[in-house]
């Protein structure tokens, strides 16, 4: 059994799939527009998210790329939708599989199993990982993080952030890298996220951009984690 949130508008299309899906043995919850469902899955992640693009406060698509910069959750896309350049760009912008409507409960049921059968073996393979930067810890598997043993109070995306900067000391990583692969989006126009989150990791961290520690800027390039001087 698996927690499923189900984002649809239409509440015909909604309460058939609800049943179908509670009939097979899943907790099923069920929302409307864009904005409950990203206030659902802050509040209680979910297993598995079933996402309807058309939805009457906000695009699925966007919809899609929010969530992505919250969760890490499976996205099963199911949308009238058919073209091939929406389902390749979706997919590329952090969809886990796609569904075109009409289709079955057992067909929607088969690919939830199938979904988290795939992630469950993607988290059963990969060891958890703790990285260490001088006195900076990362425990990837606890997520948490500690500076000389103080904990650090880290929010979701603090943390990925930190995470993946830290699986790389040294290295030099891109904006788009980290847009692509920490907030699941394309890689244009969204500099200011990534700004935002490096201000307040570094406040965290005890730093400023005029008095780095760990975390540099390679101006023009990207920024990499190292350990201080």
């Amino acid at each position: 059994m698996a927690t499923v949130l189900l984002v649809e508008d239409d509440h015909v299309v909604r309460g058939a799939m609800l049943r179908s899906l509670a009939d097979r043995g899943h907790a099923v919850h069920a929302v409307g527009t864009a904005l409950d469902a990203l206030r659902r899955v802050a509040a209680e992640t979910p297993d598995l998210v079933v996402l309807d693009l058309g939805l009457p406060d906000l695009d699925g698509s966007d919809a899609l790329r929010m969530l992505r910069g919250i969760t890490d959750v499976p996205i099963i896309i199911a949308t009238a939708r058919d073209d091939e350049q929406t389902v390749v760009r979706l997919l590329r912008a952090g969809a886990d599989d796609y569904m075109v409507k009409p289709f079955t409960g057992a067909h929607l049921d088969a690919r939830i199993t199938t979904v988290l059968r795939r992630v469950g073996r993607a988290s059963r393979t990969a060891q958890p990982a703790v990285h260490e930067v001088g006195e900076l810890r990362v425990d990837v598997g606890e997520r948490s993080a500690s500076l000389a043993d103080q904990p650090l109070a880290l929010t979701r995306k603090e943390f990925d952030l930190l995470a993946y900067l830290a699986a790389r000391p040294g290295r030099v990583v891109s904006r788009r890298e980290l847009l692509e692969e920490v907030w699941r989006q394309p890689s244009v126009g969204e500099d200011q996220t990534i700004d935002v989150h490096l201000y307040w990791l570094r406040r965290k961290l005890g730093e400023s951009a005029a008095k780095p520690r760990y975390l540099r800027t390679v101006r023009g390039v990207g920024f990499r984690l190292v350990a201080p001087d």
